[in-house]
């Protein structure tokens, strides 16, 4: 360990790990108010609008297949370092853009950048943390990192009231610089052993991921309900700022209670870890989530135009979230240390795959009324509890 790295056990490395995580939300989340105004002055419209966020997923998905198996061969930080640095560039080249399509690639290249945060955080919480302590650490991230998305928007709709879009960009390439600092000076290499970067032993390690049950029924469980997540979130900005009339200043304010939720889940996962299965509290939060989606639909109906309509609900679903997504995490990664960068890439393509569709289909069919955001949300949080029943029995059936 060199001089200024941290110990393992330092809370201080979580909360690095965190702001790592964060990098992925502060790309989604700060951007969000300024999208009518962006649709406006590329003079453009909503479909392509969404297509700016599903954009940056397509990115941020393709790259995990290529980052994990290099972290697994190179080691954690170098990748972390160079990734975050492309991260950096390509949000100086968003801010800059003229047209939709200039937007477009550099979101393309912000995603590639974007992915090596949250995709190596996890990789790093499974080297330090093994296989027992990795569901509560990262349980505890995501509580931290709770903060990023409650921060984000209003942050984002501030700066909009005195200065232009573009400066929010600017804003995410100096928060990338300072991660590229922080993991410099402050976190070591974890990587374990070093693995082939052979295609043909890259392919072995992508199938023995595919051919196991636990691994891929959870992990596009949890996709499901992240995609929901994204259907809300690229639709927020057109449904509270054009639809209900919501001011731009008061956007950020809207995502204040699904917060609060995430944090809670986050925090009700890391003191239950030991007493309940990570199967156990995944299926609980994609019950709630489902529950949460279907008391949006029903109050949608009645109340169309209230903001509690969908805010209240999506309390419930963050909640949700902050259960899920840190157990499906310990369970994908539990049965591979030796190859945790590769199994947490392929998750993160998974996920981010699956909600760039959600997120394109719902700009396709957004237009005048909330319901194509929201039926979205009940598809992809009803197949998600499916699978996360069938995880629970055959984890069930295994340890009988």
């Amino acid at each position: 360990m060199t001089k200024h790295t941290l110990n393992p056990d330092s809370p201080w490395l979580l909360a690095i790990l965190a702001s790592l995580v964060a990098l992925g939300p502060l790309s989604v989340d700060m951007y969000l108010p300024a999208l009518p105004a962006m649709q406006v002055a590329l003079n453009t419209t909503v479909s392509q609008m969404h297509l700016t966020l599903s954009a940056y997923l397509i990115g941020f998905a393709v790259f995990h297949l290529v980052c994990g198996p290099l972290a697994d061969r190179f080691g954690r930080k170098p990748l972390l370092i160079y990734g975050t640095a492309i991260f950096v560039l390509a949000s100086i080249g968003c801010s800059q853009a003229d047209t939709i399509n200039e937007l477009l690639l550099f979101r393309v290249l912000q995603g590639v950048g974007a992915c090596v945060g949250p995709t190596l955080a996890r990789a790093i919480v499974r080297d330090v943390f093994g296989a027992t302590r990795a569901a509560k650490a990262l349980s505890i991230i995501a509580m931290l990192m709770a903060v990023a998305p409650a921060v984000a928007p209003a942050l984002g709709g501030a700066m909009l009231l005195i200065l232009p879009w573009s400066s929010i960009f600017i804003f995410l390439s100096l928060y990338g610089l300072s991660s590229i600092f922080l993991v410099q000076r402050y976190v070591r290499e974890s990587l374990p052993e070093k693995q082939s970067l052979h295609p043909v032993e890259i392919a072995k390690n992508y199938a023995q991921l595919i051919r196991d049950p636990f691994y891929l029924l959870v992990t596009i469980s949890s996709a499901l309900l992240y995609a929901g997540l994204l259907a809300y979130l690229s639709s927020s900005a057109f449904v509270y700022i054009n639809m209900l009339g919501v001011p731009v200043q008061y956007f950020g304010y809207v995502f204040l209670a699904g917060v609060v939720g995430y944090a809670l889940g986050s925090a009700v996962s890391a003191r239950l870890a030991g007493r309940y299965t990570p199967e156990q509290l995944s299926l609980l939060g994609t019950t709630l989530g489902l529950a949460a989606c279907l008391t949006m639909w029903l109050s949608s109906f009645f109340y169309p135009d209230k903001i509690a309509t969908y805010m209240a609900p999506m309390a419930f679903f963050s909640t949700a979230l902050g259960l899920v997504l840190p157990n499906s995490m310990a369970i994908a990664l539990r049965p591979f240390p030796h190859i945790a960068g590769t199994a947490s890439s392929l998750l993160g393509f998974i996920q981010m795959s699956i909600s760039a569709a959600a997120s394109a289909l719902v700009g396709l069919l957004l237009t005048t009324s909330p319901q194509p955001m929201v039926l979205t949300m009940v598809g992809t949080a009803t197949l998600s509890l499916i699978l996360s029943f069938i995880v629970y029995k055959r984890y069930q059936n295994s340890v009988r």
